[in-house]
């Protein structure tokens, strides 16, 4: 009989030992959705739902729990008899060292949070600036092979130009808000992205709507915003996968990405390689790189943790055909069809190659100073350099009569290159969640030394060839080989050695008033020096010394917490304009230095943000108005600084899971750009700004996925992007203008995605249309192509 007893004594603790329950919040205990609730050394484990609350079942005596979320420090609690009603409070980290989430988030497109845009772990809803999230099963779903493309996925975002690879800004252009922007920042840190940038040891892209001087300072931002990749990075647990992918027009890749963890789980290491090569759609022209990116989380205890990341790149490619067109006289054409230019030909040859290889290092220290305040200390350098040929075509003018006139020709044009950017930037940065009387605060303080170098021993300019056919000015003429070294020694070579540094310290401040109800202020002070060129005798009349304050305010008003939020902001922006030696346009023999002073621009946005039906639909509207002062205008010698631009506009972007299995994401934007004044070139006022790219622009991205039945993880996908047309020559209107036509490019794709593979084929562009982008150039895009990608995951 006490045998029975005690049996059923046993079985009836094991029976409540089966089932541990609890709630996971923040240190505000606001209801943290979504942490991964995991029992330690195992892969069983659930997830938090939208109240916090999570179920774990089949929970053994002494087993541990491990709850991790992205942005906060994880959090391990053994199981025992008097532990079956958790309550769990995470403290906001850092947001390198993440976990392996079991499951997938249900809106996957959607990223609610980021220890980046402000430098604060705010949620999107609470924060007051605008951002769009390309995530990383964007990036899978899509399947996407080029930068480019992942920032099809933004809305506003309009490519102006390809990746050249050229020294100093071989990195794309692209128009945001009306004005041109490259990918300059590496997690939250300037980065050298000079050429091609591998999408594969891409985990997101971050847009970041705006002036955003603040915070990120002037070189790495536009008056638009600014463009942050954050790396993959090491995560607990052994996981990884191999991918192999083939396609169109000789394409090829093969990635490797491996994450393992130390027995003691204090080290994580993780290695990403990878190799891609695609022949160009024309007659001529190719990309090759390679990559590997290792990168490596020390967690020493719970306080204090390491992290390094280093990326090496190489990449080898033709330049794009750029057609620029000529501004200093009247065009021949304005149209693709009067130009007759043959989508087909590719105008060079695989010898006129440029080559990019790039290395960014990272290292990281944080350290809890307490429960509320963080300390992150960071580390960064990188290395780009430029050699080969970048080449270009130019559209010839006949200067023989009194006004320059542009004809049917074009010159290829290329530079033997041979240059280097060196950076180096360090930063110190505080944050805490405090408490004063019933008022929570979130702050920053924090400063930074960025110092940069630019070398360049380049070529001058070589003329090549003429490029001319009676009838069809460019159909079927090819560039010739062979002359390129012969004609270099006609022009003057660079060697230049150009330094500078900048200072900054910078402090921010969300200030809950009411839970409802946040106010965000912050200031920058930003010490420019400009050392001028080392290799210049003259360099003393180009040295200098800027300073100024960049101040930013934000409000938000939720009137459903955490699922509806009306939100306003004041940002503003600067730009440093370096002095220019250059010839005087009366008499080109004498040098003439011009100096300018700061741009400045301010932006005022306000709109609404939601975050309703359990997270299923996520969406940003907002209205912003930019006006920029003291712009530089003109080209050469004859930039002036007297301009005056404004620029707004509205933008819609949603995120959406409206039912299980369909992930939807969609946007489009409108802007206006004006020149206000220009009294050195009236001719501009009226007239939309240079950099501006089209007016409207608008994306859209469905995946669809089956959950259940025989066809379970079989999946298919369908979007659309797109953009009006705009004049490429706006900003020279005397020549004239030239109209890119309007475009939308449908992609889809099908897929199955097991829990050990993934295969999927993909076509983009599968109407084949013919379409070009655009900056006072012309270059055409890519026609139907198919893709095809095999994952092992492990």
């Amino acid at each position: 009989m006490k045998q029975t007893i005690l049996f059923v004594f046993i079985f009836i603790a094991n029976l409540v030992q089966a089932q541990i329950s609890g709630l996971v919040t923040d240190s505000n205990l606001e209801p943290l959705v979504g942490v991964s609730v995991v029992i330690k050394n195992t892969t069983t484990g659930v997830s938090t739902d939208v109240n916090g609350a999570f179920t774990l079942t089949n929970v053994k005596e002494n087993q541990v729990l491990v709850f991790s979320y992205v942005g906060f420090k994880s959090k391990e609690v053994r199981v025992s008899a008097s532990k079956q009603q958790l309550n769990i409070v995470l403290y906001e980290g850092n947001e390198l060292l993440e976990e392996i989430v079991v499951g997938t988030r249900q809106n996957k497109f959607s990223r609610k949070k980021s220890a980046y845009v402000a430098k604060l772990p705010l949620k999107n809803i609470e924060n007051a600036q605008v951002y769009n999230t390309v995530t990383e099963e964007l990036l899978i779903s899509q399947n996407v092979n080029s930068f480019q493309d992942a920032l099809k996925n933004v809305t506003g975002v309009d490519k102006l130009w390809q990746s050249t690879g050229r020294a100093g800004d071989g990195a794309g252009y692209y128009s945001l808000r009306g004005f041109a922007t490259q990918p300059q920042l590496v997690n939250g840190m300037p980065g050298v992205t000079n050429g091609f940038i591998n999408p594969f040891n891409v985990e997101r892209v971050e847009v970041i709507k705006g002036p955003s001087a603040t915070l990120f300072g002037s070189t790495v931002t536009s008056y638009g915003g600014l463009i942050n990749i954050v790396t993959k990075k090491p995560k607990k647990g052994t996981t990884g996968n191999i991918s192999l992918g083939g396609g169109s027009f000789n394409f090829k890749k093969m990635v490797l990405d491996v994450n393992t963890t130390s027995e003691s789980e204090k080290f994580s290491l993780r290695f990403n390689a990878g190799f891609q090569s695609e022949d160009s759609f024309q007659d001529a022209g190719f990309n090759e790189s390679v990559f590997m990116a290792p990168s490596i989380t020390y967690q020493v205890n719970d306080r204090l943790t390491f992290n390094v990341s280093y990326e090496l790149s190489a990449t080898e490619q033709t330049n794009p055909v750029f057609l620029f067109f000529n501004r200093y006289g009247p065009l021949a054409f304005n149209t693709v069809d009067e130009l007759n230019y043959n989508y087909d030909k590719s105008l060079t040859n695989n010898s006129v190659s440029i080559k990019n290889p790039t290395q960014n290092l990272r290292a990281e220290a944080v350290y809890k100073v307490s429960d509320n305040i963080n300390s992150q200390t960071i580390f960064s350098t990188g290395n780009a350099k430029s050699s080969g040929y970048y080449s270009y075509l130019w559209n010839f003018a006949d200067y023989s009569g009194a006004t320059p006139v542009g004809t049917p020709y074009f010159q290829i044009f290329a530079q033997k290159t041979s240059a280097e950017t060196n950076s180096l930037d360090v930063q110190q940065n505080f944050t805490g969640d405090l408490k004063i009387g019933n008022i929570r605060n979130r702050f920053l303080v924090g400063f930074d030394y960025l110092q940069t170098q630019s070398i360049d021993q380049s070529s001058g300019y070589a003329y090549i060839n003429t490029l001319t056919a009676q009838g069809d000015i460019l159909d079927g003429v090819t560039a010739t080989s062979g002359v390129i070294d012969a004609a270099t020694s006609s022009l003057s070579n660079s060697n230049t050695n150009v330094n500078q540094n900048i200072f900054s310290v910078y402090a921010s401040d969300v200030v809950n008033i009411l839970p409802e109800l946040s106010v965000m202020a912050g200031i920058r002070y930003d010490r420019f020096n400009y050392k001028g060129d080392k290799n210049d005798s003259s360099d003393d009349l180009t040295t200098y010394v800027k300073e100024t304050f960049s101040p930013k305010i934000g409000i938000v008003y939720q009137p459903i917490i955490d699922k509806l939020s009306v939100f306003a902001n004041y940002q503003n922006g600067f730009s440093y304009v370096n002095p220019e030696l250059t010839a005087d346009p009366s008499n080109p023999s004498v040098p003439v230095l011009l100096s300018f002073d700061l741009e400045n621009a301010d932006q005022y946005e306000g709109g609404v943000k939601t975050n309703i039906f359990n997270n299923k639909l996520e969406a940003t509207l907002s209205y912003y108005n930019i006006t920029v002062d003291n712009k530089v205008t003109g080209f050469g010698p004859t930039k002036q600084q007297d301009g005056k631009i404004n620029s707004q506009g509205v933008e819609l972007d949603v995120n959406a899971y409206p039912i299980n299995g369909l992930n939807v994401r969609g946007g489009i934007a409108y802007n206006d750009s004006e020149v206000l004044a220009s009294p050195s070139q009236p001719f501009l006022v009226g007239r939309r700004f240079g950099e501006a790219g089209a007016e409207i622009t608008y994306n859209f991205f469905a995946d669809y996925r089956f959950t259940t039945g025989i066809v379970k993880n079989l999946g298919g996908t369908f979007g659309f992007n797109g953009a009006s047309d705009y004049n490429a020559m706006e900003g020279y209107p005397y020549v004239g203008e030239f109209t890119i036509p309007a475009y939308t490019i449908f992609n889809a794709g099908v897929y199955y995605d097991h829990a050990k593979f993934r295969v999927g084929i993909n076509v983009n562009n599968f109407t084949d249309e013919q379409y070009y982008k655009g900056w006072s150039t012309l270059t055409p895009q890519m026609p139907r192509a198919f893709y095809g990608n095999l994952t092992y995951k492990f």
